[in-house]
């Protein structure tokens, strides 16, 4: 699937340069280099050399630091274009990655940061969706701008998504009117969120985000036991009672054994608008220290910021719009994107396939 395809002799020298710095070139993202294999094409037109790059995870924003990084070494006019080519294997039906947002606890920004992140992963050049398996207080609809909105059938069993921003999305919340309460017991509710889950036409997904409820309940252990999950991001904020609830999250899924990709430590500190000095407002290195304490990355320390409760109260797509605060949500999707490449392959590169033999 990989290789390159290059229009100039394997001994040019400034080709064979492009090649080395890339094969070194080391950074959270890129942990072991640019693989050969993932170069598709070095060429050069007009006194400029392109370089095209079929990453296997979704990282195509990456393009402008590998373009400074070659510019840097090589006295040469440099174009990085990255493509994001995820291998066809799928852990469930058609979709490569299954991930969980979750929180011990409510009010923390989960669903907000579930939202973003699926943007940010869609930006990066991934094709994603979103379950809502919030059976009791869906947030969805309104994050995405979609309430009161119905998904079609696509048969007697199929439900079709609702689209929003190139997102495929499913929620509870498209089906029951927003001022009903979703009065059920845990086992009621877990066979809803399977149904949505099962009965709805997905499609070819790189990743499906799940935005789950809070707490370690029945939905939370339906999820972990019966759907082959990659791995859990965990929103926390600094508060000292968030922590405590995060860390039972921590607790279940890895009893479960499933992977902690990262910790997302939201409402992190908030930036003076007069002074730009960073105000802790809910304490200071809980996340950075509860990730620690397990061995897992801290992907993230989102500000508290103006611009994500009014963006998220509209509907609107944060990422899309480039604002600075975006920036810690695409960096969180490359990393998550990355690691969990990495995560499905051993130390040679080659991937990991299980099965139920």
């Amino acid at each position: 699937m990989f290789g390159i395809k290059s229009l100039f002799s394997k001994e040019d020298p400034v080709e064979k340069k492009i090649i080395e710095l890339l094969n070194n070139y080391r950074s959270a993202i890129f942990p072991m280099g640019i693989q050969s294999e993932w170069i598709d094409q070095i060429k050069k037109e007009n006194n400029e050399w392109r370089v095209r790059i079929d990453l296997p995870f979704a990282a195509k924003s990456q393009q402008s630091i590998l373009k400074a990084h070659l510019q840097d070494s090589l006295n040469h006019e440099i174009t990085v274009s990255i493509n994001a080519q995820l291998a066809p294997h799928y852990k469930f039906k058609k979709i490569r990655h299954i991930i969980l947002v979750a929180s011990g606890k409510g009010g923390v920004g989960k669903s907000t940061t579930a939202v973003n992140l699926a943007l940010a992963l869609k930006s990066e050049g991934a094709r994603v969706g979103v379950l809502d398996a919030d059976i009791y207080g869906p947030s969805i609809p309104s994050l995405l701008g979609l309430v009161g909105e119905q998904p079609t059938a696509k048969d007697e069993k199929v439900l079709n998504p609702m689209e929003k921003y190139g997102l495929k999305t499913m929620s509870i919340g498209y089906l029951v009117p927003a001022e009903n309460a979703t009065v059920w017991r845990g086992p009621m509710a877990s066979q809803a969120l399977s149904q949505l889950l099962n009965e709805t036409d997905w499609g070819e997904l790189d990743y499906l985000i799940v935005d789950m409820p809070p707490g370690t309940g029945d939905i939370q252990l339906t999820m972990t036991q019966k759907i082959p999950a990659s791995g859990a991001v965990i929103v926390t904020t600094p508060q000292d009672l968030a922590l405590a609830d995060a860390q039972k999250g921590i607790a279940m899924f890895s009893q479960v054994n499933l992977p902690i990709i990262g910790l997302i430590e939201n409402m992190s500190f908030f930036n003076c608008s007069h002074c730009g000095g960073k105000n802790h407002l809910f304490g200071k290195d809980g996340g950075n220290q509860l990730a620690a304490r397990h061995g897992v990355p801290l992907l993230a320390e989102i500000p508290l910021d103006i611009q994500i409760r009014e963006e998220s109260e509209q509907g609107a797509n944060l990422i899309d719009k480039e604002l600075p605060i975006s920036e810690h949500y695409v960096y969180s999707a490359q990393l998550i994107s990355s690691m969990l490449h990495l995560q499905s392959h051993d130390s040679n590169g080659v991937e990991i396939v299980i099965t139920d033999d």
